[in-house]
């Protein structure tokens, strides 16, 4: 299968399971009437239920990696297809959920993005625009060279800023931790840095821009070698005119 039907494949599956995962929250958010998820005790204690909640995002996680080590032949390419699965799914979901109930409203909208190992919140937005890094990044090492390749210095920023974002997403479930449990989980928060989310953001595309980079300048080389290779064919093919001329001359 060439690499752009995987890359078709992966992300049917992704949209697929983005719809599995919007129903099963849609089933879930209506047992504890949280359909919103911003509002007053925003995580209700319900018998079993957190529990099964924590153990279905660690199974999410790994069916996401599981199709993109299926997908991949090489480690880049399972990084990279992971990463597209879990983009499409991401902003899939979100599709999907304000297909089925109408939410959200707004891209603004807060939402509780994950639950290990505090809650994440943030605004609807701001996973959406990793998610949609994380699709570009995969696409670029799935569907170019291989060689090509984010150097380390590229790899620290990305980490650096990936760090940064968790620590504004669990920002106000840390400041709650000295309240115990009941604390964190009653935390809603009311104002998302943006100022140091949108720094984190531009750390995270670090690899992103040096990818672009290395392969802006493969091509660039490469329209070079062509040009020289143009020249030289055609002054060789002239050569042997101007060659063929000469013989044909001397024996007229």
């Amino acid at each position: 299968m060439s690499a752009k039907k995987r890359w078709i494949m992966v992300v049917l599956f992704a949209a697929a399971m983005a719809w599995v995962e919007s129903a099963v929250v849609v089933y879930l958010r209506t047992l504890v009437d949280r359909l919103e998820p911003y509002q007053v005790n925003p995580l209700p204690i319900a018998p079993r239920l957190g529990e099964a909640e924590i153990v279905r995002e660690l199974a999410t996680l790994i069916m996401l990696f599981a199709v993109g080590w299926l997908a991949g032949n090489t480690k880049r390419a399972r990084l990279g297809y992971s990463l597209i699965a879990f983009g499409v799914w991401d902003i899939f979901y979100y599709v999907f959920l304000k297909i089925i109930v109408g939410w959200p409203q707004s891209i603004l909208d807060w939402d509780i993005l994950f639950l290990l190992p505090l809650p994440w919140w943030g605004p609807v937005i701001a996973p959406v625009t990793i998610a949609a890094m994380m699709i570009i990044f995969g696409t670029l090492a799935t569907q170019f060279d291989q060689s090509i390749w984010p150097s380390r210095r590229a790899w620290f920023f990305n980490w650096s800023g990936g760090a940064l974002a968790l620590l504004v997403f669990m920002s106000d479930a840390i400041h709650a931790v000295d309240g115990g449990i009941e604390a964190i989980r009653n935390v809603l928060p009311v104002w998302f840095n943006w100022p140091v989310f949108i720094i984190a953001l531009v750390l995270m595309a670090v690899p992103i821009i040096d990818m672009i980079r290395q392969i802006w300048k493969a091509r660039k080389r490469g329209s070079a070698v062509s040009v020289a290779a143009g020249e030289m064919h055609f002054g060789l093919q002239t050569f042997l005119w101007l060659l063929l001329y000469k013989i044909v001359s001397r024996d007229t």
